[in-house]
């Protein structure tokens, strides 16, 4: 079973949010799959990262190249197995994955300010509950994630 964080975004978006949580993963020798509800996103993340200020650095690429191997992290919208052997799943803008438990870790993040996506977000919480993932939840505060409940 994976290890599933539910990351509320109320403070900064998706893409200001995401290059941290994604340098952690690097920071600790992890390799990552985003996984993005679609493929307008996955592009526009993609070139959100190569700009992204901190880390500065942030070695990715789009899954389905010959690369993907070499690649730490991976952006895609196909629920695949990532070819770059990577241990955390990302799941942004509602996508869901039949593959969680093929990770050790999950982090699902969703954006507060939309109804619609944090009930979504609840449902995806009870199906992950009743699967036997743990489960934790974090939320954004003044000084960073901080994990409630």
């Amino acid at each position: 079973m994976a290890e599933i964080g539910f990351y509320h975004l109320t403070r900064t978006r998706l893409d200001q949010a995401l290059p941290r949580l994604l340098g952690r993963v690097l920071a600790t020798g992890g390799r990552a799959f985003v996984l993005c509800g679609e493929a307008e996103r996955a592009k526009a993340l993609d070139a959100a990262l190569w700009v992204a200020p901190d880390p500065d650095w942030l070695p990715h690429g789009m899954a389905g190249g010959e690369n993907d191997p070499l690649q730490p992290i991976l952006l895609g919208t196909a629920d695949t197995s990532p070819g770059n052997g990577a241990r955390f799943l990302f799941l942004v803008d509602g996508a869901d994955s039949a593959r969680l438990g093929d990770y050790d870790r999950v982090l699902d993040l969703f954006d507060g300010g939309d109804e619609g996506a944090v009930a979504a977000a609840r449902r995806r919480w009870v199906a992950a509950k009743a699967a036997g993932h743990a489960l934790t939840y974090w939320q954004q505060g003044q000084s960073g994630w901080e994990k409630r409940g």
